[in-house]
């Protein structure tokens, strides 16, 4: 099995005279999720039309399945699936008829197979009950769970997800993540794009930011937390003189007497902790509870881009 499912190399794109993509780099490891993040205008749509052979590249090197998007799209197109924001089912079909419509488009599946991909499918996505409905019944959630077994009809190496649960009530997002954990442990590659950080957070292996056509930060999602200021260590003590006394030794601290407690600037690694602690312990100050806090992705993406998430809406 190769170790890398997509990598990039110096990818460029303009249209006009405008430069979408400026020089990007990105190896997105086989078996993994890899999130892409980035306000509106940031290239990331130009990004995935790339990779999924949509659009050509100005410059740049770009294999996917181990096959150059440029010269072996077909084969590229062959290992990928793509989910889009929107389901892409037909409403006037049922789920099983949807399942079935793809099963005999695909050359890959041969016709006494196709059967029985659909009906395993249906099992997996548990759909089976609504298999015959029109998937103009579907609430949202079935939509987009039909739409993600649609795609898994060719047995896909990587899967694009293009917001996948954007509309979705909290029951159904966790759903789909679920689904997501599933395939990625069936060995599946994930390459994810979504306006939600906390699925990033929750589904991601690895993050890159892109912001005006350039990666600006790459790593997992603890990695880019650690990168922004604002990790602390929150002690509380039981008493106000512990509390004084603390405040005297640990340098830099801030107090909040309502709470008897003090936060700390730490980068939160375990060797920090234990030095904090073990200096609380030199004078015998005892700290009724500790806390590490570090930055969400919110955050992250607010310190590397400038733009909050509210205005990633694609």
């Amino acid at each position: 099995m190769r170790s890398s499912a997509i990598e990039v190399s110096g990818l460029r794109k303009a249209f006009g005279d405008k430069a979408v993509l400026d020089g990007i780099d990105l190896d997105v490891r086989t078996g993994t999720v890899f999130s892409l993040l980035g306000p509106n205008g940031a290239g990331k749509t130009t990004t995935v039309n790339v990779l999924t052979t949509l659009i050509k590249a100005d410059g740049g090197t770009v294999r996917v399945a181990g096959h150059d998007v440029a010269t072996e799209a077909k084969a590229v197109r062959a290992a990928i699936g793509v989910t889009g924001q929107f389901a892409a089912v037909d409403e006037l079909l049922t789920g099983q008829e949807n399942l079935q419509l793809m099963a005999d488009l695909n050359r890959s599946v041969a016709a006494n197979e196709g059967r029985r991909i659909v009906a395993d499918l249906l099992e997996r996505f548990d759909l089976v009950e609504s298999a015959k409905k029109p998937a103009s019944t579907y609430s949202g959630g079935m939509r987009r769970k039909l739409d993600l077994a649609m795609t898994l009809v060719g047995n896909p190496q990587i899967i694009f997800l293009d917001e996948p649960t954007t509309g979705l009530d909290p029951r159904s997002r966790r759903t789909m993540w679920s689904i997501v954990r599933d395939l990625v442990a069936d060995g599946v590659t994930i390459f994810l794009t979504t306006q939600y950080l906390d699925e990033a957070d929750q589904l991601a292996d690895r993050i890159a930011v892109l912001d005006q056509g350039r990666l600006v930060a790459q790593g997992t999602p603890d990695d880019l937390k650690r990168q922004i200021p604002g990790t602390h260590v929150r002690f509380r003590f039981a008493t106000v003189d512990d509390l004084d006394a603390a405040a005297r030794i640990l340098t830099g601290a801030t107090r909040d007497d309502e709470a008897i407690a003090l936060r700390v600037p730490s980068d939160g690694r375990t060797k920090s902790v234990r030095a904090l602690l073990d200096r609380l312990d030199e004078y015998a100050l005892n700290a009724e509870e500790f806390s590490v806090h570090t930055p969400d992705l919110d955050d992250v993406f607010l310190a590397l881009t400038g733009h909050t998430t509210e205005v990633d809406a694609k």
